[in-house]
């Protein structure tokens, strides 16, 4: 695990032969120039591009009270409120929680009820009160890692990278045998199969919390241990995307191309495909035209912008790179999208 090519190869499965082993798991909700090949360690101090590096996600004492009914504030400034919702979708979302508030209610020593309710919380976008939610669960049940596993996902939403790193970190030494329990959907995809484990997003949210907090090199060893609880294609490609990105961010190009070595068209995935094709596009099998040609709206078209522009950027390309992070942050709608937070994080990063 040290090293890249201590990587497990991703084999070639379609999903009945997953379904046929077993290796499907629970839902996955879904979000400076190139460096050196050489094996010379980076200093610390700074990023591939010479520059300090910039925290961001932290959160500030001096920060003005939040508007009645706001959600959080971006890195940027700007102060965030619960997306938009088609009526009928939030007419069925709000009759979700009804329901799930009044079976916790009916069972409130029961798990499962808090976090259901947290959940459908989440699904409305109301994250500050789905993180009481699960602070209330947690005092309940202390011991069931799901709770920081929650938590954890909504402080990452809202940009407090340091609490949900804080969260995931402790749910990951919590959770012990249940690190392997899949973990049931709250928005099923499309074949109502659930991909991931409470292991898998305990480690995935973490990494990317360091991710877009800017430490490279704590998530670079984070998401090494998400790849060895990535047990089907979709949360390899996942995995691997995201590894890649890390690797170019730290300047370590060859095993960026390493890490995704894995991956190809024929790599069957039901969630993440947009994360598959952009591992085609970071190796040059696909052009941006092909990824962005027919207009696309929602979770899928800022989850390929952020992978294009990051891609640019990390070519030294800083202006396609900025115009691409734009078109991004032109979506407002979209902000609790893990592309759209990388945006921001990238332009926060950069005092763009």
């Amino acid at each position: 695990m040290e090293v890249a090519m201590s990587l497990s190869p991703l084999h070639r499965v379609s999903f009945p032969g997953l379904l046929a082993a077993g290796l499907v798991a629970t839902g996955l909700l879904l979000a400076g120039c190139s460096g050196t090949d050489d094996d010379s360690p980076p200093d610390p101090s700074l990023d591939p591009r010479g520059q300090a590096p910039v925290e961001v996600g932290a959160a500030r004492a001096d920060a003005a009270p939040l508007p009645e009914g706001a959600q959080a504030r971006s890195l940027l400034g700007d102060v965030l409120f619960p997306p938009p919702l088609d009526p009928d979708l939030r007419a069925e979302r709000e009759a979700n929680l009804e329901e799930a508030i009044a079976e916790r209610d009916a069972d409130p020593d029961e798990p499962e009820g808090w976090i259901w309710v947290g959940r459908h919380q989440a699904y409305l976008g109301e994250y500050r009160d789905a993180i009481e939610t699960f602070s209330q669960g947690w005092e309940r049940f202390s011991g069931d890692a799901r709770f920081l596993r929650h938590r954890g996902h909504r402080h990452l939403t809202l940009r407090d990278f340091d609490g949900a790193i804080a969260d995931l970190a402790r749910g990951i030494d919590e959770a012990g045998e249940a690190m392997g329990e899949i973990e049931p959907d709250g928005l099923p995809n499309p074949l109502g199969i659930p991909l991931t484990t409470l292991g898998f997003n305990l480690w995935y949210h973490r990494a990317l919390a360091e991710y877009l907090k800017g430490d490279f090199e704590t998530a670079l060893a984070s998401w090494r241990s998400t790849l060895e609880v990535s047990d089907n294609p979709d949360l390899q490609v996942a995995t691997r995307y995201w590894l890649h990105l890390t690797l170019r961010q730290l300047g370590r190009d060859a095993e960026a191309l390493e890490a995704i070595a894995a991956i190809d068209s024929d790599t069957e995935v039901i969630e993440n495909a947009s994360y598959r094709d952009l591992i085609l596009f970071f190796r040059g099998e696909l052009d941006d035209e092909t990824l962005l040609g027919d207009p696309e709206e929602g979770l899928a078209a800022v989850t390929t912008l952020y992978g294009v522009a990051a891609h640019h950027l990390l070519e030294g390309d800083e202006v396609e790179a900025r115009a691409r992070f734009q078109e991004i942050l032109e979506r407002p709608e979209q902000w609790p999208a893990f592309g759209y937070v990388a945006a921001e994080a990238e332009v926060a990063r950069r005092g763009w």
